[in-house]
């Protein structure tokens, strides 16, 4: 750096001498008065213009770079986007015709689209009320331990025909009923012990009515329950 210490004459012919120019040798207005060594924030005001041109370069009526207006695709068919919608709600689990009629409302697909869509996925097989419902009932009562009147009553929150739903409940065993309701008791006396035997009646029975089983089962079951523990159950407490 220290040949351009001082500014060259006329004599003085660098570029026949073959000498290297790390840079113009006038000074630059942008740099903010670099001197003969280089000034650091000289040499980054020089990057920020060049940065500053490149974005520039993008934005200007000469860009290689088509804007995204001219690149927009024309709408889906309808139809298309209806399959597509089903297709990706079926990906893992069943849904109902009900279920997926409302998706398709929700994304705004014409009603008269959705109906033929979703009647070609019916005929195929890929939309099966009974199933669901069949289906719905075996998984719901052995994992939860829920009863008829529970499961109905979830099946027609999600749009299954009541002919289908009363077909589906009524495929469980009322035997096997009572012994989920039994079970699910058993589970649950440890936790009640220590509590006055009105107290643990209510509790219990109160389990079973919100899984969906009759006052007279519930206290059926709880009953014996407590009887083979020990509790004096009278008769006469129960209305039978």
């Amino acid at each position: 750096m220290a040949q351009w210490a001082r500014r060259p004459d006329a004599d003085d012919h660098p570029q026949e001498q073959g000498a290297s120019l790390p840079g113009p040798p006038w000074p630059d207005p942008d740099d903010g008065g670099a001197g003969p060594e280089g000034d650091p924030a000289g040499a980054g005001a020089g990057r920020r213009r060049g940065r500053g041109r490149r974005r520039d370069a993008g934005t200007t009526g000469g860009s290689s770079f088509p804007s995204r207006a001219g690149r927009e695709e024309p709408p889906q068919d309808p139809a298309e986007r209806a399959r597509a919608i089903c297709l990706r709600l079926l990906t893992g689990t069943a849904r109902t015709r009900s279920q997926l009629a409302e998706a398709l409302r929700k994304r705004e697909i014409p009603d008269e689209v959705a109906d033929e869509v979703l009647t070609r996925f019916e005929e195929v097989g890929l939309i099966d009320d009974e199933k669901f419902a069949d289906a719905w009932v075996e998984s719901r009562h052995h994992g939860r331990g829920l009863a008829r009147r529970a499961l109905a009553r979830e099946l027609r929150t999600k749009g299954v025909d009541a002919a289908v739903v009363d077909e589906a409940v009524s495929k469980l065993d009322p035997e096997q009923e009572e012994r989920t309701a039994r079970e699910l008791v058993d589970r649950k006396l440890r936790s009640t012990r220590g509590l006055d035997r009105d107290k643990r009646l209510r509790r219990l029975a109160g389990m079973l009515a919100r899984k969906g089983y009759g006052e007279g089962l519930a206290l059926r079951v709880v009953r014996q329950a407590l009887e083979e523990e020990g509790e004096d159950m009278e008769e006469h407490m129960w209305g039978e």
